[in-house]
Order: C-alpha cells, then sequence, then structure tokens
C-alpha cells in the first residue's frame, strides 16, 4: 500500500498539484484509519490531506481512479451474477447482444446496480475491443462501447416502459432514468481503467489520462466550458496574489542597512551594535498601460489579461488598457468598478472600435493609430504589456514605434500566448518588437500570467526591471 501512495503523490505532483512532505506522511496515517473496503472513504480522507484548492479535484479524482482503481471480488466468475437471460456465452465469444441488453434494461429498471457492474465487465470484454500494449486512451474504448450499446437513447427507451406516466411525472422518471445510465457509464469506464492498468501498468495509464489543472491550461485553445471555469477561478486567484504580494512587501519594509544611523545608535550602548537602523525603501507603484490584441486568435488571452490586471489593480498607480486589431481603442471605461467583466467584455466587442479595415491583426497601424491618438498616454512612470502572437498578416510591423514607446516608457513587456519555437514563423514580427522590449515572455496559461503579474508588482517595489515567468 505504501509504494501504491508513494507512486499517486509522485502522479499527483507531476500533474502540478503541490504536496509536501508533512501532507504525504498525513495521507499515509490517514490511510491507517480508513478501510481500505471503503472506496469512497479513501477517496475523501486523501483529498483532505493532499488538496488544497478545490480547482485541484478533478485532477485528484483522475489520477485517484488509475492509482486506486476498482478490482472483481476474488474468484468470481464473470457469469455468476449476470441476469439469466443474459448468461447464453462466455465472455471472449458469439455472446447475444439482444439479450445481454435485455438483462441490462431490467438492471436499471429495478434498480440492480451489482448486476449493472457485472453487465459492464462483461460489455466491456465484448465491445471495446482492447488490444494489449495499444496505446489508446480509456476514452476511445468507453465511446466505443457506448456507440455500439446507443447508450444515447437508453433513457428514452426505459421511460417508453411506462406509458401512464405522463406531465411531471413522465419528467421525473426520464430524469431518474438518466441519472441511472450515467452511473452505469461510470461502470464502464472503471471497467475500461482497470482492464488498461491490468496491461499497462498504473503509471502509464495515469500518463495517458491527466486531466490538466485550470491554472496550466492553454487560454488560446480552451474549450468553451475550461473558460468558464476559468473565469470563476480569476477573482480568488488575485486575492492570493495580492495576499501574497502583501506579506513580501512587509519583509522588505525595512530596507537596506543604515550604517551611519546604526553606529549613531550604538553610541547610547558603548559602541555595542544592539539595535540596526535601516533606510525606509522607496515603494512606487507603476502606472500599468496595457495594448491588447482581442482578434480571434488571441482574444481570450487579451480578455484574461485585462481581467487579471483589473483585479489587481490596487497594487499598480493606475491602470489604463487599449484593445486593438488593426485599430486601436482605449477602453478603460468598461472596466469601472462595480461592473462585472463578462458583461465589459460583451459590451466591448459591440461597442469599441478596434477594426478600421478588415478585421485582421494590423500591429503597425494599431501602434501608429495609438502614438496618435493617445500620446500622453505614456510618461517615466508608465510601464507597458503588449499582449498578442505577433502575427502581423504580412502588413508592415513598424517596429520603430514601439521602440519610441520604449524609449518614452518605464517599461515595455510583451506577453505572446504562442509557444516560442513558432515565433518569426510564417507572419509573426516578433523579432522586430523584440530588441525594443524589457522582455518577451511566452505566457499561455494563468500559472504563467500569474507569476508575470507579481514579479511585475515586485520589480516596482524592489526598483528592478527584469522578470522572469
Amino acid at each position: 500500500m505504501i509504494s501504491i501512495l508513494t507512486s499517486f503523490i509522485s502522479e499527483l505532483r507531476q500533474v502540478g498539484i503541490p504536496v509536501s512532505m508533512v501532507e504525504a506522511i498525513d495521507a499515509a496515517r490517514a490511510v491507517e484509519h480508513v478501510s481500505l473496503e471503503d472506496r469512497d472513504a479513501l477517496r475523501y480522507s486523501l483529498a483532505a490531506c493532499l488538496v488544497k484548492n478545490a480547482h485541484h479535484l478533478d485532477a485528484f479524482d483522475a489520477a485517484f481512479d488509475v492509482f486506486f482503481s476498482l478490482q472483481p471480488p476474488v474468484g468470481e466468475s464473470l457469469e455468476e451474477a449476470i441476469p439469466v437471460a443474459a448468461a447464453t456465452s462466455s465472455e471472449t465469444g458469439g455472446a447475444d447482444l439482444h439479450e445481454i441488453m435485455a438483462g441490462l434494461m431490467d438492471a436499471l429498471t429495478q434498480p440492480d446496480y451489482d448486476s449493472m457492474r457485472v453487465i459492464a465487465r462483461r460489455l466491456v470484454g465484448l465491445l471495446a475491443g482492447i488490444q494489449p500494449g495499444r496505446p489508446v486512451g480509456g476514452r476511445y474504448y468507453l465511446y466505443r462501447v457506448l456507440g455500439r450499446l446507443g447508450a444515447e437513447g437508453l433513457a428514452d427507451r426505459l421511460v417508453a416502459q411506462h406509458p401512464e406516466a405522463v406531465g411531471l411525472d413522465q419528467t421525473l422518471l426520464g430524469d431518474e432514468y438518466r441519472n441511472r445510465v450515467g452511473d452505469f457509464e461510470l461502470m464502464l469506464q472503471d471497467e475500461i481503467r482497470r482492464r488498461l492498468v491490468e496491461d499497462r501498468g498504473k503509471e502509464a495509464v495515469a500518463r495517458t489520462t491527466r486531466s490538466q489543472l485550470l491554472e496550466d491550461i492553454d487560454l488560446a485553445r480552451a474549450p468553451r466550458a475550461e473558460i468558464a471555469r476559468m473565469e470563476q477561478v480569476i477573482q480568488p486567484l488575485a486575492r492570493k496574489l495580492a495576499a501574497r504580494l502583501a506579506h513580501r512587501r512587509r519583509h522588505l519594509r525595512k530596507g537596506r542597512l543604515d550604517i551611519r544611523r546604526t553606529v549613531r545608535r550604538s553610541l547610547s550602548t558603548g559602541g555595542l551594535l544592539a539595535d540596526p537602523q535601516f533606510r525606509a525603501p522607496r515603494i512606487s507603484k507603476p502606472d500599468i498601460v496595457l495594448l491588447c490584441d482581442i482578434s480571434g486568435s488571441v482574444a481570450t488571452f487579451g480578455y484574461f489579461t485585462m481581467q487579471l490586471m483589473y483585479a489587481m489593480s490596487t497594487q499598480f498607480s493606475r491602470v489604463r488598457a487599449f484593445a486593438f486589431v488593426d485599430g486601436v481603442e482605449e477602453v478603460t471605461g468598461f472596466f469601472t468598478p462595480g461592473v462585472d467583466f463578462h458583461d465589459a467584455i460583451v459590451r466591448l466587442g459591440r461597442e469599441a472600435d478596434v477594426v478600421h479595415f478588415d478585421g485582421h491583426s494590423d500591429y503597425g497601424n494599431a501602434l501608429e493609430q495609438f502614438l496618435e491618438r493617445y500620446p500622453a498616454a505614456i510618461t517615466p512612470r508608465t510601464t507597458v504589456i503588449v499582449t498578442g502572437d505577433g502575427r502581423s498578416n504580412y502588413r508592415p510591423a513598424r517596429g520603430e514605434l514601439l521602440a519610441e514607446m520604449s524609449r518614452a516608457a518605464r517599461a515595455v513587456y510583451w506577453l505572446n500566448p504562442e509557444p516560442r519555437r513558432f515565433w518569426n514563423t510564417g507572419d509573426s514580427v516578433m523579432g522586430e518588437f523584440a530588441p525594443s522590449c524589457n522582455g518577451t515572455h511566452e505566457v499561455r496559461t494563468l500559472r504563467q500570467l500569474e507569476s508575470f503579474v507579481e514579479g511585475l508588482a515586485l520589480a516596482a517595489t524592489t526598483h528592478r526591471t527584469a522578470i522572469k515567468v
């Protein structure tokens, strides 16, 4: 058990869930007080010891299901618990699928969860077509079984067996049957996972079934459901980051050692340096100017950058936001205090005048318009942050305009959501902009964005200009 637990914790760390040595020891002690036959109790006990963020639970559950997968009872024959109508042939050969389906319909109607589990094992053996050693994920086999079963229509077929149910009764009955079918699908998934673990080993299956943490999902390619979840994470992330910055600033409050004042104070103690004196640090909060490309390919990244920066606005003197495609428009007014960020984004897309020609990114024209329309936006206290992939659709990049901004500003940083290996390929003009920037960063995830914002705030406190991501 210790070896399994150790491998499980190693997998959590590989995923990105932080697990300390003390937490690992707590988990080992918790296992001593939990019955290993009670899988739910084991899951909740380990989660209580190892997971500190509710958004990490999906990744935890994915790893737990692999390392603590269900096993069939010792010595049980697959045919023993199958309803009589379904037990007409062996697991691997010529079974009558119609008879098995009849047994499944009976088990779902009762419901009989023990029979459903045995039928799930039987169907996976018959329909999944799992080939030993084949590097295919379990989701493929699940879809294969569900497709051959016609699982989408199971609930409707079960409801059709009750013609007397009408109106609300029919709706409630349909919901109940859909829940039971969902439970059966989970049983199929557990059985597929168990067979894959037996074939390839826990570590290999865990690598292919890892669930990415929200903060590690690529913002430019995230599906709509993940984006909605990430929007819920931004505000807690900003509060956590602000608290961490405040803590670090408290430790920096004393500043550097003041030798002259320390020696002078030591005269009262006969020259003993008992009361060191420090210079009060000069903490300055920079003005932030955001220039965000909101064209289709990088719009999501730009929106998240604006949202996090506005959530962290107390860490900066002022935040001004400008959105651009092939034209530029100031959108600071869209994010006034108390306004829902999602509503502001919808309004921005409807009202902001950021398209001047054909709606394709044109960095040169956007920079030219910015300098013409907002010449006073950049001062020696201003930190400019440009977000975009640097792809100008083969139009002039006008790198000299960014150089002009860099000379007038405190610092210029470029955040690019594309992998660095793709920079300066195709229509990318990052090579023309990079010399004018204090830093160009590959920022594709919330974790990287958080790291950059934290580095930016700390650089202002300690008067550093280099930011690591």
